[in-house]
């Protein structure tokens, strides 16, 4: 069977190389089918990125399945495309555009994972924040203080719900840690000494060089000051659908296609679901999710929160890719077209003021962030 299969891809990768015109006989087009099929794609999306590579003139075209910038080529000229044409709309063409940029996410992220992972403890930097395992008693925040290379010396691990008179030295510890767009990594170590060191009680701690990395990151993020609406989400609610009145205001700090960061005034809870609507080149964007985390301001009033999202429509996730990658034009609208674009209507804002239905969805909002 599998030498049956493997008979009739090559004779369609002759068929396929035979039936092109004269001038797109240069490059090695089996090659170019061989690496397309090795990297997942089928005959046709094949046969699509082929005609896109002629289109936007990829000097050898069987590199771009290994190539991120020539991949980058093809995926903007696509885009391109089907604003030209209209196809944004296309199901067919937004499916393909989505397992391109997944495509894409996966060479980026490999590539990121040989630049930033971490074997060794000695490689962590100072302010590195920790989570500490003692077995049998709990889980400690502490952070790192300083980083000699021949000891590892970290605060006094804290929580609130054990004896801060607790004795460490001795003590077989397990720590984790996140490290910002890496990963997760875990080791475990022993408590050399109680310190002080740079005037905090402290701990140091034995260097570890085998960590366990875990806990990938799954998504790429990107940095973003943008004005959005927040909503509380209805038990009903639908990822991508989109609101018509204005919400409470906030502003985007980043963005991925499975969820984002924002700042907003008041003081935020876990495990609230809301919705976050902004746009993206002009592209309206509603994002359904739920609060994983808040980092509240007291000085300032305002938390930073972060929401995963629930899985968004393609076209969506496709503009929100385009952001993420830079693939966007330079161009980018600021006004927030949450509207259906042959809708007119003045029941959102008349004069700079808020309608009553608005006023009703702020008020809701005060009383969950508690301002």
């Amino acid at each position: 069977m599998v030498a049956v299969v493997v008979v009739i891809f090559v004779l369609g990768m002759i068929f396929l190389f035979l039936s092109l015109p004269k001038r797109e006989k240069k490059g090695n087009w089996v090659l170019f089918f061989t690496n397309g099929k090795e990297a997942g794609f089928s005959i046709r999306e094949m046969e699509l990125i082929r005609k896109l590579a002629i289109s936007s003139e990829v000097e050898d075209p069987p590199s771009i399945f290994k190539s991120q910038k020539k991949l980058e080529t093809v995926i903007k000229y696509l885009i391109r495309s089907m604003r030209m044409s209209r196809g944004n709309n296309e199901p067919g063409m937004q499916d393909f555009l989505s397992k391109l940029f997944d495509y894409y996410k996966k060479i980026e992220m490999e590539r990121k994972d040989n630049q930033y992972s971490i074997s060794s403890t000695r490689q962590m930097k100072e302010g590195q924040q920790l989570r500490v395992l003692l077995p049998g008693t709990g889980v400690f925040k502490s952070e790192v203080v300083k980083n000699t290379g021949q000891t590892l010396t970290i605060s006094r691990p804290v929580n609130k719900k054990v004896n801060s008179s607790l004795h460490w030295q001795g003590l077989k510890i397990s720590v984790y840690f996140w490290r910002e767009d890496d990963a997760g990594y875990v080791f475990d170590t022993e408590v050399i000494d109680e310190i002080f060191s740079k005037g905090i009680s402290s701990l140091k701690i034995e260097q570890n060089d085998s960590l366990f990395r875990t806990q990938k990151r799954k998504s790429m993020r990107i940095k973003i000051n943008k004005p959005a609406f927040l909503y509380l989400a209805a038990r009903n609610d639908i990822a991508g659908k989109l609101e018509k009145l204005p919400g409470l205001n906030c502003t985007l700090d980043d963005i991925s296609e499975s969820g984002c960061a924002f700042m907003v005034k008041g003081q935020a809870t876990s495990g609230l679901r809301l919705k976050v609507q902004f746009a993206l080149d002009n592209m309206p964007i509603c994002m359904l999710g739920t609060v994983r985390s808040v980092e509240y301001n007291q000085e300032t009033g305002i938390s930073l929160v972060r929401m995963e999202a629930d899985s968004l429509p393609l076209d969506m996730r496709n503009q929100i890719l385009s952001e993420v990658f830079h693939m966007l034009p330079e161009e980018d609208e600021e006004e927030l077209p949450f509207r259906e674009i042959e809708e007119v209507s003045d029941e959102v804002s008349v004069g700079g003021q808020i309608s009553e239905a608005a006023a009703g969805i702020v008020d809701q909002f005060k009383e969950e962030f508690n301002e």
